[in-house]
């Protein structure tokens, strides 16, 4: 890319893009992953330059290397705190990891999350497993005579969430008082 030749171009595009990515970093904080498919689809939807996929290319990865120099963007962060909003929620490590790599994060960055996660907490899929049986009000919190009756659906969402066939079976046998006891618990 030659920037000389149409320098007003060159200048108009990279400002677009930059006013574009602050408004973007202004509303949601993304990875870098996202940032960068968000930029390409708004310069091929509503700026439609001239310019080849290469160049605007070049130009969103400069973009998006000088918001990490000056620590707007940060996919360490990003990993960590989807990381902990998900665990909350009850996702499994499973399908955190699965969350995390679909968002476009460095394997790197999820293993650290990962393993802070299990250094960090006891047993995060058991207590993820409680939650998402509470959430859903499945398992335990069904009535006693529709318990067997919906065990293999509950195995299907538990499994949906990324537990292990172990781990299921075991938080879909607890009886109700051990099942509430424990969530009082976390």
């Amino acid at each position: 890319m030659n920037p000389t030749l149409n320098k007003s171009d060159f200048d108009d595009l990279t400002t677009s893009l930059k006013d574009l990515a602050y408004s973007y970093l202004e509303k949601y904080s993304p990875s870098k992953q996202q940032l960068k498919v968000y930029l390409l689809k708004k310069y091929l939807t509503k700026i439609k330059g001239t310019n080849s996929k290469k160049e605007v290319s070049s130009i969103i990865d400069e973009i998006i290397l000088g918001l990490e120099k000056n620590r707007v963007l940060n996919d360490q962060l990003f990993s960590d705190s989807k990381a902990r909003m998900f665990l909350k929620r009850g996702y499994s490590i499973n399908k955190i990891n699965q969350s995390l790599r679909n968002k476009g994060i460095d394997s790197r960055f999820i293993k650290e999350t990962i393993d802070k996660i299990k250094e960090n907490e006891i047993e995060p899929d058991f207590v993820s497993a409680l939650k998402l049986c509470k959430r859903r009000r499945i398992g335990p919190l069904r009535s006693q005579s529709n318990r067997e009756l919906f065990f293999k659906k509950d195995m299907g969402i538990l499994a949906r969430g990324g537990f292990s066939f172990d781990m299921s079976k075991r938080v879909l046998n607890l009886d109700v008082q051990e099942f509430n006891k424990l969530l009082k618990i976390i």
